[in-house]
């Protein structure tokens, strides 16, 4: 989750994996796979940083523990157990 402003200055945050597009009309508009829409404070860059900030955290493991239903395999040689 990314935590973004709306315009009337309440935060929230986001779900970064359901974005779809991000686009400056001239507000930073973002829109979800689900076709909901959402306009925000911050401007497209900062955006695009706090979603690509949030997928390399993931990538890198910081929290150590697989989502649920995730099998993870330490080296190449290793497969799933079933």
């Amino acid at each position: 989750m990314i935590e973004l402003t709306r315009l009337n200055g309440k935060t929230f945050l986001l779900n970064a994996e359901l974005v779809e597009t991000i686009e400056a009309t001239p507000d930073t508009t973002i829109r979800l796979t689900s076709g909901r829409t959402y306009v925000v404070k911050e401007d497209c860059p900062t955006v695009k940083t706090a979603v690509l900030n949030y997928r390399r955290a993931l990538l890198q493991g910081r929290d150590k523990s697989p989502p649920p239903g995730w099998n993870v395999i330490d080296s190449p040689d290793e497969s799933p157990s079933e």
